[in-house]
């Protein structure tokens, strides 16, 4: 919901407004943003933050964002903001987001987040615990766009998927992932553009870049696009 574009405080202050009626989930930009505002990281270059952590309503604005969910799931539906692993159920999925929601919304959140960077490990195991448990399933869940057969996760790569490292596919791409019975929405990738297909729906169109902001209604699968501001004007 926040970050490189110019209206992060207004679109966390409406988005807040409008209580159950908006389920979102948590991305890359939104951990960021609770991670700067605890003094655990400076902000990025372009990053756009400042009138949230200038704000009055700051600390009850990320008490709000601290608490949004990981993943959804509804029906034939799941919505991350960048993709599940393809060892990973539905319900396996929602129980690892329950983890990290658990750690963002306990008394000890400040030492998740202190802690919550890095790319080790890159996969996903069963027996993993702690910090290491926790720092896989976000990354995930906020960071995955490749990823090999057996789920090692790649970050470094953020062009398109032709120009893919060897060995490794679109997480979506897997063969025999274990959720493709469900269609997954997500974000995150941009270089990707709109991605449709019958069980995934990929909607980071670019509005970052100066392209456009695309939502999707999940009745009839009809597309919503607008310019990015600075296309607008």
């Amino acid at each position: 919901m926040v970050n490189r574009g110019p209206q992060s405080l207004a679109v966390l202050r409406f988005v807040k407004s409008l209580g159950t009626r908006a389920i979102s989930v948590l991305g890359n930009h939104d951990l960021h943003l609770l991670v700067v505002a605890a003094r655990h990281v400076k902000q990025h270059h372009g990053d756009t933050l400042n009138a949230i952590l200038r704000a009055p309503d700051r600390d009850e604005l990320l008490d709000w964002l601290r608490r949004r969910k990981m993943m959804h799931a509804a029906g034939r539906y799941a919505l991350v903001h960048a993709g599940l692993l393809p060892q990973w159920s539905i319900p396996k999925a929602l129980a690892l987001a329950r983890e990290v929601e658990a750690a963002l919304q306990s008394d000890d959140h400040d030492e998740f987040l202190r802690h919550m960077y890095g790319n080790q490990p890159d996969r996903w195991r069963d027996d993993l615990t702690g910090i290491d448990r926790l720092r896989v399933i976000t990354n995930a869940f906020t960071r995955l766009r490749l990823c090999t057969a057996k789920g090692k996760m790649e970050f470094a790569h953020k062009g398109k998927p032709a120009h893919r490292p060897r060995n490794y596919l679109p997480w979506f791409d897997v063969p025999r992932r274990r959720h493709r019975a469900t269609t997954v929405i997500f974000g995150h990738w941009a270089a990707l553009g709109l991605y449709l297909d019958s069980n995934v729906v990929g909607l980071d169109t670019g509005c970052v870049w100066g392209r456009d902001l695309t939502a999707l209604r999940l009745s009839d699968r009809k597309l919503f696009r607008c310019a990015a501001a600075s296309r607008a004007r």
